[in-house]
């Protein structure tokens, strides 16, 4: 008997098994962070918020990790892990390529909510990845790509097999994780009981693609007008200096969304553009005014392309489409970059709404060209705050399209990109 109760106590269950309390102490504390991350951003976070939280002293977490750059890194690593098994799951159960990307993507939305409704920890948005330093970045990128790989080889296997149609797999799975991975900003504003019904109408929507009828969508072609570089007599200062602000905001851009807010430094920006450091910080006050301005300059070009969409398309889809290639193009050329907002966290509260509310006005006038084509007959009836979710995510990831594959024209590579939206992942006919 004194043996039975000896045993039962050594047990995995047991509260005196002190590898069970360690190990779910650091999954409660990855899962406080990566919820405050997600949401104050992780600039914004302090060990002690964190710590805090939980009931902990900030040196008994320090058991745990060595300093907050540890915390990220360890939260990254456990969302990718987390990823990597759900695919492991998804293997075993669907030999069916369809089937496998369907059930990946579906389970990004039940991951979200068995985190809110207290199920299952809180997830961690690979928002600044950049940020990270040498074998941490290398680790955690490391993950992702095989991630992504996993991914791709789906779409390449039901290409082969007949259950996707034609596309480029690349373009096509980088998307739908942009798509997916954007669903933490977003999914609070669903009432929880309605979360699964809008995975459901997320999946219909790559599923089957936002085209009415059955014969796919053929894209227009879409010239881009050259912009020549003019600069302003002497006498013109303050159009020298709009000129200048916006080479600075051009570059600051190009910085915060290779390396970061952390690993972004102003005096690095103005080596870069042979300015003095006077001359720059006459412009700028410090980093975050930058990134602010940064966003800003983003916002003012693509409310520039929604505005100018209707003058180069007829229906609904057309406008939505060429929305999209036109955003994509000034991401990927000379004339952008676009902000990631992979770096909104690190603004404060306040500029924070300032930017998201133009963000989500911009949002609601993409959704608008979706509308319209619902009532013309160009889209069919689909959930049209989702869709421009969905879009808003993968276009935010189509930065740097050159780094995943080859690109000789890159509205041909637009093209490529945003067909899973427009025709979905399933063959349709004369395709």
């Amino acid at each position: 008997m004194k043996a039975d109760i000896l045993a039962a106590n050594s047990g995995s269950a047991s509260p005196f098994n002190r590898s069970v309390q360690h190990d779910a102490k650091r999954i409660a504390i990855l899962s406080q962070a990566a919820r405050l991350f997600n949401y104050k951003g992780s600039r914004a976070t302090t060990l002690h918020d964190i710590a805090d939280s939980l009931g902990l002293t900030k040196t008994s977490l320090y058991y745990y990790v060595k300093n907050k750059e540890d915390l990220i890194y360890q939260c990254y690593m456990g969302a990718l892990e987390l990823h990597h098994r759900d695919l492991d799951e998804i293997e075993k159960r669907h030999a069916g390529a369809m089937e496998r990307i369907s059930g990946y993507f579906l389970q990004h939305f039940e991951n979200w909510l068995a985190a809110q409704e207290g199920r299952a920890p809180h997830i961690a948005a690979l928002l600044e990845i950049a940020a990270l330093k040498g074998t941490q970045r290398k680790h955690v990128e490391a993950s992702y790509i095989g991630l992504f790989k996993r991914l791709r080889e789906y779409i390449r296997q039901g290409v082969a097999e007949g259950s996707i149609g034609a596309c480029e797999p690349t373009s096509t799975t980088r998307a739908i994780v942009g798509s997916v991975d954007w669903t933490f900003s977003w999914l609070h504003s669903i009432p929880r009981e309605k979360v699964r019904t809008t995975a459901n109408e997320a999946l219909d929507i790559i599923t089957n693609g936002i085209c009415a009828g059955e014969a796919p969508h053929s894209p227009a072609k879409l010239f881009h007008e050259s912009k020549e570089s003019v600069y302003p007599e002497d006498f013109n200062r303050v159009e020298k200096n709009r000129l200048k602000q916006e080479a600075f905001f051009k570059t600051g851009t190009r910085f915060f969304n290779t390396q970061g807010f952390t690993g972004t430094s102003l005096d690095e920006i103005a080596e870069h553009l042979n300015v003095s450091k006077g001359a720059f910080y006459h412009h700028i006050k410090n980093k975050e005014d930058l990134l602010f301005h940064c966003y800003n300059l983003s916002l003012d070009i693509i409310e520039g392309i929604h505005a100018q969409s209707p003058q180069f398309a007829g229906t609904g889809l057309e406008k939505a489409e060429m929305t999209c290639r036109r955003v994509f193009y000034v991401q990927n050329s000379e004339e952008g970059p676009l902000i990631r907002y992979n770096t909104i966290t690190a603004l404060p509260m306040e500029r924070r709404r300032q930017i998201l509310k133009r963000t989500d006005k911009n949002n609601e006038n993409f959704g608008a060209f979706l509308n319209d084509g619902i009532e013309d007959g160009s889209v069919r009836p689909i959930n049209t705050l989702v869709a421009q979710h969905l879009i808003t995510g993968a276009r935010n990831a189509a930065m740097d399209i050159k780094r995943w594959r080859s690109v000789d024209s890159i509205d041909d590579a637009a093209i490529d990109y945003f067909d899973v939206f427009f025709n979905g992942l399933r063959p349709r006919k004369n395709s």
